[in-house]
């Protein structure tokens, strides 16, 4: 059985590699390189399997999922400059699929622990046209 929960928040960022000239990053990353970064109205949906507990007909609580996407998810990244606010972008540029996973590493260890439920996909809409899924596994 699969189970999505979605939530949504607002970020800014930018792309740019340190190691690369400023020159090279405006090529390879166009106007997403501005320093000054630019926002996105973010969606994600977090996807958790298992068996569905015959008692409560649950495969998870939703409401303890929801709390969990709002703290370890929402409370860091909403309203955030990614680039210079949250920790996983200090040297990581934060990328669709970058957030993908930076998302997945902050739920899999408190659903791990916390549920007989596994994490799934991690899913985040940069635009109603973009998104990365991730799955674990190879980043």
């Amino acid at each position: 059985m699969l189970i999505t929960r979605r939530a949504t928040f607002s970020a800014s960022h930018y792309y740019w590699n340190p190691d690369w000239s400023p020159e090279q990053n405006l090529a390879v990353f166009g106007k997403c390189a501005n320093r000054a970064g630019h926002g996105h109205n973010y969606t994600l949906e977090v996807t958790v399997s298992g068996s569905v507990d015959p008692v409560t007909g649950f495969l998870v609580d939703l409401k303890w999922l929801k709390d969990l996407i709002e703290h370890e998810v929402l409370d860091v990244y909403d309203h955030r400059h990614l680039n210079l606010e949250v920790p996983e972008f200090a040297h990581t540029i934060p990328t669709t699929e970058n957030i993908s996973i930076a998302i997945w590493n902050r739920l899999v260890p408190a659903i791990a622990s916390a549920s007989t439920a596994r994490l799934t996909t991690v899913r985040i809409y940069e635009t109603p046209e973009i998104f990365a899924e991730f799955s674990g596994g190879q980043a």
